[in-house]
Formats: structure tokens, C-alpha cells, sequence
């Protein structure tokens, strides 16, 4: 189970890597990432195959934040694993509703577990769907602990998180959701 949530952990970690392509927002100091700055699995270039879910959080513009975050995690390589595995992807605007240094402080080298224990609990094993969301009441994330999936006037949210949006991925599916998720305290 550890290595499980661990290599979940890697596949979000790498999502959110392969959106920094493109240029990090304004109000970020953060630098720019390619996939050739990448190692091991997660830099292997495919341009044959359809995108995973590292490649398609890479070449979203909105998802730079989360890129940056999966990569301080080092968890880039468990996201272009074969999965299944469902992603819940913050943009960058649920980054900014954070708490001002939130997110810089997560960043740093010593908060590495516990930014990979957030990043890990956007990640759900198993491949769902848009549709599929909508029709369960929680999903048992990468951590171990569930999300609560509700549906408000044809609008699905997890944990009060609205889904802006589903994309499909050779490994999985990106949810794009409005707020950061996270983890229950233990």
C-alpha cells in the first residue's frame, strides 16, 4: 500500500510538472519547466503516444503552481506510470486563494512530506471519469482518506472543490477543480 501511495503520489507529482511549458504567472518567481529538464520516467519524450497526466498538468498553462508543487514533492515519475489513477488538479488561481507564503513555504526543501501528502491526496486510484464522480458520494484517495463528491445544480464538487472541467490522459483523468485540497489532520 505505501509503495502504491507513493508511486500515486509520483503521478500527481509529475502532473503538476508538465505544466510548467509555459511561462509561470505574474505574480510567481518561479522558473519555467520542460520536459527536458526532467529525469528518469517522467523525462522520457513521447510524442507518438497520447499525453499522461504529467504531460497534459505540463502543458496547461493554468497549472503551473501545481507542476512546481509536484515537482519540490519529487513525485514527477508517478505520474506517467501506467495508473489508472485520477487526478483532482488545482489550477493556479486556487493556489493564489491560499493564505499569502503559503505556497513559497511549501516549496521549501523541508516541507517536501508534507507538500507530497497534499499532492498525494489529489490523486485517487483508478480511472474516473467525469461522469463517474457524479455518481459516487467519496473517492478513496492516494493517502487513504476519501473525498466527499457532491452534485449542486448540475455542478459537481469535491470537498467544496467545484470540477471545472475533466481531460483524459493515456494513464487516467485530470479533474480540474477551483480550490486546493487537504488532507484531514490525523
Amino acid at each position: 500500500m505505501k509503495t502504491y501511495l507513493l508511486f500515486m503520489t509520483m503521478c500527481l507529482m509529475f502532473l503538476l510538472s508538465t505544466s510548467c511549458d509555459q511561462k509561470t504567472n505574474s505574480n510567481s518567481d518561479q522558473s519555467v519547466t520542460t520536459t527536458s529538464d526532467l529525469k528518469g520516467q517522467s523525462g522520457v519524450v513521447d510524442t507518438e503516444s497520447e499525453p499522461h497526466i504529467l504531460n497534459i498538468a505540463i502543458g496547461s498553462p493554468d497549472h503551473t503552481t501545481l507542476v512546481a508543487a509536484v515537482l519540490a514533492a519529487g513525485l514527477e515519475d508517478v505520474l506517467t506510470n501506467a495508473g489508472p489513477l485520477t487526478v483532482f488538479a488545482p489550477n493556479n488561481e486556487a493556489f493564489e486563494k491560499l493564505p499569502e507564503g503559503t505556497v513559497e513555504n511549501l516549496l521549501k526543501p523541508e516541507n517536501k512530506e508534507i507538500l507530497a501528502n497534499i499532492i498525494t491526496f489529489h490523486a485517487a486510484p483508478g480511472s474516473y471519469t467525469g461522469n463517474n464522480i457524479k455518481g459516487v458520494m467519496g473517492i478513496g484517495q492516494a493517502t487513504g482518506d476519501k473525498v466527499k463528491v457532491v452534485v449542486k445544480d448540475g455542478v459537481t464538487y469535491v470537498n467544496n472543490a467545484k470540477v471545472l472541467g475533466t481531460v483524459k490522459a493515456s494513464n487516467g483523468y485530470v479533474h480540474v477543480i477551483d480550490q486546493v485540497l487537504l488532507p484531514p489532520e490525523n
